[in-house]
């Protein structure tokens, strides 16, 4: 794999909301991008989509010849690979599919083309058995939804993923403003669906024993822990936790409340009966209010949220000039 070939041009491979976002921050980066789906009306939800995003990333900060007309369309996989440095793949969450796609890819990309998948599911060892050629080059390379503001990407290597792909695709993603961590080790679902995920069970419990609403819920996780989340992770917060003694004095005093807790948490199952509780309680709290609306006053708050962290020192600035290609 030629280690200093410089990401230029980018496939972005389906283009539902996760390919649709990612399209949206290469093109703010200054990228040149071929998208693919063979889905009906796939090219014009997609260019709808990049021009309604495009307001927000001019206001967080266009690269040096960021440009809408750097967007090209294709139906067909084949011609929208032709010159590409980097694949990112949107497919759908199936085995078997990726399986497939993979083979398709790996034939027709010359070898120091990296492959990187949104899997947010699947880990790379399962899906790099279809590129039987050069499954070295295919990473995981998650994001979390909305990929154009949300800067979080999950580096993940296969068994077969060479470090040097690893290294690759890690100052690909940082080099377009994105915080990347890396796996160790392969775990499904990742780290941050894991930490969702977690969460998500004892919400759910809560709520299906009518011990709090949808919105109650919501409200204590968005004005509580979650404003301090939107700053500092869970590790540095039970450090400031501990005071003066820091994260050692934390665990000396919290080690035996939070083991406790640990034993009564809820494990629901998402019968069609608690599932109705849920729907009905979330629909309470959405109100009249529609998917776009909601949209919209998520996307309002993480703008805000990001360009007050990138005034910070050890920001997530790169949303600015950060040159969008990497060695």
């Amino acid at each position: 794999m030629n280690a200093t070939k410089r990401i230029r041009r980018v496939a972005v491979i389906g283009t539902g909301v996760i390919g649709a976002s990612w399209t949206a921050l290469f093109l703010a980066k200054g990228l040149q991008v071929v998208a693919t789906d063979i889905a009906p009306n796939a090219e014009a939800s997609l260019r709808a989509f990049v021009a309604n995003a495009w307001p927000a990333l001019q206001r967080l900060g266009l690269s040096p010849g960021a440009s809408l007309s750097n967007l090209t369309f294709t139906r067909e996989l084949e011609q929208a690979l032709v010159g590409v440095d980097l694949v990112q793949e949107n497919g759908p969450e199936r085995i078997d599919f990726k399986r497939k796609l993979y083979a398709q890819l790996d034939e027709i990309l010359p070898p120091e083309v990296i492959i990187a998948s949104s899997s947010s599911g699947l880990t790379m060892s399962e899906i790099q058995v279809g590129a039987a050629s050069h499954p070295e080059r295919c990473v995981i390379a998650h994001p979390f939804n909305p990929p154009h503001l949300v800067p979080l990407v999950e580096i993940v290597g296969g068994a077969q993923t060479s470090g040097e792909t690893v290294q690759r695709a890690e100052a690909f993603y940082t080099s377009i403003g994105k915080k990347t961590i890396r796996l160790n080790k392969e775990v499904p679902g990742h780290v941050a669906n894991r930490l969702q995920a977690a969460i998500g069970r004892e919400v759910y419990h809560l709520v299906a024993e009518g011990v709090v609403s949808a919105a109650d819920v919501d409200t204590a996780l968005c004005w509580g822990p979650g404003l301090r989340w939107g700053i500092m992770g869970n590790m540095m917060l039970n450090h400031l936790a501990g005071g003066a003694g820091g994260i050692e004095h934390f665990f000396q005093q919290f080690t035996g409340p939070m083991t406790a807790w640990w034993k009564v948490l809820g494990n629901p199952e998402l019968t069609t009966e608690v599932q109705k509780k849920l729907i009905d309680s979330v629909r309470a709290e959405v109100g009249s209010r529609s998917i776009e609306e909601l949209e919209a006053e998520r996307d309002a708050i993480l703008l805000g949220l990001l360009e007050l962290r990138a005034r910070q020192p050890e920001s997530v600035a790169g949303y600015g000039e950060t040159p969008a290609n990497c060695s």
